[in-house]
């Protein structure tokens, strides 16, 4: 990550800046066959303040000291799953979103979990090859749990195509 950037757990008086990080981030999906919503939809504000209380957000500050980028976890159970990471476009490239990876990962690490999941786009770019370069793995529909079955067909639902959608996972180690 380049210098001046950092990478904490988020505070309260960060969330405010968040949706306009998701929106801008989200510009970066169009020309790809993403549904609108996916362009439009932001976090709800109170969500963002329930993932920060519980501590599981994590945010990404400029050399300024402001919000340019966070990444989501949710808990299903006793498994992580990164549910969302948003790095400002003009703050892109220059490995934000590797770092907050990172750091969720470490987290989790830490708390003695064994691995982490997320759900993306397979052929984009910045999606399932970035997360394959930092150790994720695609996971067979076999594999899945209820809940990541639970989270493709919530997502089938809002319209994203699943043949078009990964189910990754990331192996922690114990140590």
């Amino acid at each position: 990550m380049e210098a001046g950037y950092s990478i904490e757990p988020a505070r309260p008086e960060h969330l405010r800046a968040l949706p306009e990080i998701e929106r801008q981030a989200a510009s970066l999906f169009r020309g790809w066959d993403v549904p609108q919503s996916v362009l439009e939809e932001t976090t709800p504000l109170e969500e963002f303040q329930t993932v920060q209380a519980a501590g599981l957000l994590w945010v990404a500050l400029s050399p300024q000291h402001h919000p340019v980028g966070f990444a989501l976890v949710e808990l299903e159970g006793h498994s992580p799953h990164l549910e969302e990471i948003d790095v400002h476009p003009l703050h892109g490239r220059r490995g934000i979103g590797t770092a907050l990876v990172k750091a969720v990962c470490a987290w989790a690490q830490d708390r003695g979990y064994i691995g982490i999941t997320l759900t993306t786009y397979r052929d984009i770019p910045w999606n399932a090859p970035f997360y394959a370069s930092l150790g994720f793995e695609v996971l067979a529909a076999a594999e899945l749990t209820p809940y990541l079955r639970a989270r493709v067909e919530d997502e089938t639902a809002r319209g994203l195509d699943p043949a078009a959608r990964v189910v990754m996972c990331k192996a922690l180690s114990r140590d």
